[in-house]
């Protein structure tokens, strides 16, 4: 491991991150608000530590596997450090701990809060709390590698790393950088239709921007203590619903669609079950619902779109306290949370390509039982998927269920209850960001001890990078030159 590396690369990120707290300062400054100066100083020392970083660890070298592997986790541990700090210089939060868990839950696009009011807080500090979804949503490390140049191989590397889906995420083009751009560039045009679209629907600018942020990365910070249920309009509802359902789809279907012409998203399989998921599951809840709420039709789709659509892509808006709703809906709700959307896309959770995978997988061995000498591949898009593909998503699986128990596990030990325990987790570890109980939609995390917090805030980042390139750092052999 070649340390130099590692921090020049992190220095560098550092100095991305604080450029982009210009954003939240220009808010501040437009409302004549008393944080200015909180948000000047935690932009400068960003800019100055990345600066130095830069300065002292300077190389050349091309990244390797196992540095790309530290910068992409160290870069995400640093960026949610110093993106703490405008929360604790403003005195939105007293306690790094707390600063550090909205941090990583606004990078990782987990969407948890421990703030229970939040039209309390400022426009800059909210504006910034938006904004690290919206980095965040695509990879603030796939951000690196489109704006800097001289990757070499080594940006192959931290794309692999960093890219939701792992070895399921492929490049667009043959350069690496090419394929962060254009991901990026689609990523920043959907988000700015959204926008557009939020405003025609009556919401002010900023609350569009915010509300566009959150979507875009399926992340579901709002800027109202209601969540999206504050905004009583239909319009604005089935509206975030497809832009929901948009952000929980592989990214590059849609550069693939428009410049070669054809229909990508039908070809692809895994969007087909990406598609059938969402369909089926939005009308069981419909089914079960109508038979226990009196809301009318219209009322009940839309309100069962809206969650189905939320908890599938991870993205943890919320119209409804779903706490109040039949078992079988909550159970649905909390199967959804771990299926997540596409390889490729912004959402999070262990994402339908590999359960694609999985499905098939097992199709395949119940065929050798039948016909023991057979040889039978498996196929996805008429593409035979390698044997080594398939070995990564077994281990993949098993090493999330058994995160998922560990997790649960501590936080029982803390003293949560069984449900808030197991949904806690599965909030943090999915990305998703609400449970139940009062972990719920109307409630917060708040009560959670601070060790609790701490175990939940690397149960995001595990979540967000897919548990491999953080746990590979605890092997030795990693370190050594």
């Amino acid at each position: 491991m070649r340390l130099t590396l590692v921090f020049s690369s992190i220095g560098r990120l550092l100095i991305i991150i604080g450029g982009c707290m210009l954003f939240p300062l220009l808010w501040s400054l437009y409302y004549q608000e008393s944080h200015v100066l909180a948000i000047i100083c935690a932009m400068l020392i960003t800019l100055l530590a990345g600066s130095i970083m830069t300065f002292l660890f300077k190389s050349k070298e091309t990244i390797r596997q196992r540095e790309g592997f530290a910068i992409v986790t160290l870069g995400w541990i640093f960026a949610s450090a110093f993106g703490s700090l405008p929360y604790l210089f403003s005195g939105t939060f007293t306690s790094f701990t707390d600063a550090f868990f909205e941090t990583m839950s606004g990078f990782t696009t987990t969407g948890a809060s421990i703030i229970t009011d939040f039209e309390t807080l400022s426009y800059g500090i909210m504006f910034w709390r938006c904004m690290t979804h919206w980095l965040g949503g695509m990879g603030i490390i796939l951000l690196f590698v489109a704006l800097l140049s001289q990757m070499g191989g080594g940006g192959l590397q931290m794309f692999k790393a960093e890219a939701p889906g792992g070895n399921l995420a492929e490049k667009i083009k043959p350069r690496i950088q090419e394929s962060a751009k254009i991901l990026w560039i689609t990523y920043v045009l959907l988000s700015g239709i959204l926008t557009v679209l939020l405003l025609c629907g009556g919401m002010n600018f900023f609350d569009a921007l915010c509300h566009a942020f959150g979507t875009m990365a399926t992340g579901g910070f709002s800027t109202k203590n209601l969540n999206i249920g504050y905004y009583e309009s239909p319009y604005i509802q089935w509206v975030l619903i497809i832009f929901m359902f948009i952000a929980g789809t592989n990214l590059a279907l849609y550069y693939q669609a428009i410049m070669k012409r054809n229909n990508s998203f039908w070809q692809n399989e895994e969007f087909r079950l990406y598609l059938l998921i969402a369909l089926s599951s939005v009308a069981l809840i419909f089914f079960n619902l109508i038979l226990s709420k009196p809301w009318g039709v219209e009322v009940t789709a839309r309100t069962a779109a809206f969650q189905a659509i939320s908890m599938l892509t991870t993205t943890g808006f919320a119209t409804a306290d779903y706490n109040q709703w039949p078992v079988f809906s909550q159970i649905l709700l909390i199967l959804l949370m771990f299926v997540g959307g596409c390889s490729g896309s912004t959402g999070g959770s262990i994402k339908v390509g590999r359960l694609l995978i999985l499905m098939k997988h097992t199709a395949v061995e119940i065929f050798r039982l039948i016909h023991p000498r057979s040889v039978k591949f498996i196929k996805i898009d008429n593409k035979t998927v390698p044997e080594s593909i398939v070995i990564n998503v077994l281990q993949f699986f098993f090493l999330y269920i058994m995160v998922f128990f560990m997790g649960t596990a501590m936080m029982g030990a803390l003293g949560l209850s069984i449900i808030e325990a197991m949904t806690s987790v599965i909030a943090s570890l999915c990305n998703v960001g609400f449970g139940l109980g009062d972990v719920g939609p109307t409630g917060s995390f708040a009560f959670i001890p601070p060790a609790g917090k701490w175990v939940l805030s690397f149960l995001m980042l595990l979540g967000r990078l897919e548990i491999y390139t953080v746990l590979v750092l605890f092997l030795p052999d990693v370190w050594k030159k």
